[in-house]
């Protein structure tokens, strides 16, 4: 089976590419890099260019599914530049890619696309689910659902649509894991506010795991990528700490003090989302990772 990866030399990209070769899975991806074009018998790129709408349509021959990765890294200040380049990226990507598919013969019948937890609200209390309803108009919940309608999209043309919900991805190559380990190892580490905010965490294998299996099993609709157990920022912050020989002593960082450093993106270490991985467990998925004591010893090892 060959399957088309937008986003494919990004981080999760290049573990998802490695994962379908091993299942024996013919990839194509597109790049809007000339230098990062490769063709070998299982690895084919192709060019594109979403800003300004081009697109090599021979990516899509002899494919049936589209493994949508596209978008801008939400982890930049969030200038009123960089945010409209946060959605445009998003919805750009997946807009051309519906239309070509429209004006060009083939045999696509999946879109698996990347989403982001970010659609729920900012709560201590609530346990999302898939099917929470609750919304608001912050940014990075209105990215997301147009995010998702943009994959929705696809159903028009007779294309299943799973949509994966991303949550706070522990890898040792990139992610949030170095970014809070890097201040701890030089002693400077701290909690953020009270502590109390919930970090729905996934490792980085279980994200690649879940969409080889949302591929495999063809399940459709929208999957909370998560591991099972979430934590506090504060366990996450001390657990981390531990694990690599090192104590906090800073006080913790007021909210007012990071909305001064980074602006609007201090939602991101101050946001409270406890989300639920049942669905993706009831359709057979088995974490490789499920609790974060033996994850955060993972990557410590990894990353020596």
């Amino acid at each position: 089976m060959k399957v088309l990866i937008t986003g494919a030399t990004g981080m999760i990209g290049q573990e998802l590419v490695a994962q379908c070769h091993s299942a024996g899975l013919i990839v194509h991806y597109l790049t809007t890099r000339k230098e990062k074009i490769q063709d070998s018998t299982n690895y084919k790129g192709f060019l594109w260019d979403p800003a300004k709408g081009t697109i090599d349509p021979k990516c899509f021959e002899d494919i049936e599914v589209i493994i949508n990765l596209a978008g801008a890294t939400i982890a930049k200040r969030w200038t009123k530049a960089y945010r409209k380049e946060i959605l445009m990226s998003r919805l750009l990507s997946l807009n051309l890619l519906a239309r070509t598919l429209r004006q060009t013969p083939n045999t696509v019948r999946h879109l698996v696309s990347a989403s982001a937890i970010g659609i729920y609200p900012d709560s201590f209390m609530n346990y999302y689910t898939e099917e929470s309803t609750e919304q608001n108009t912050e940014f990075l919940c209105t990215v997301v659902r147009k995010w998702e309608e943009a994959a929705d999209e696809f159903e028009k043309q007779g294309i299943e649509v799973a949509k994966i919900r991303i949550g706070l991805v522990l890898s040792e190559k990139g992610g949030a894991y170095p970014k809070i380990a890097k201040p701890l190892k030089m002693g400077l580490g701290a909690v953020f506010g009270s502590g109390k905010q919930w970090q729905s965490w996934i490792h980085v294998n279980d994200v690649v795991k879940i969409f080889m299996h949302v591929v495999k099993e063809e399940l459709v609709g929208v999957y909370n990528a998560v591991a099972p157990n979430a934590v506090s920022n504060r366990t996450l912050t001390v657990r981390i700490a531990k694990m690599l020989g090192k104590r906090i002593w800073l006080p913790s960082i007021p909210k007012f003090v990071m909305n001064l450093l980074l602006g609007e993106m201090h939602v991101l270490l101050y946001g409270s989302q406890r989300v639920s991985s049942k669905k993706i467990q009831d359709s057979g998925y088995f974490f490789e990772f499920e609790n974060l004591k033996p994850t955060l010893l993972a990557l410590v090892k990894s990353g020596k």
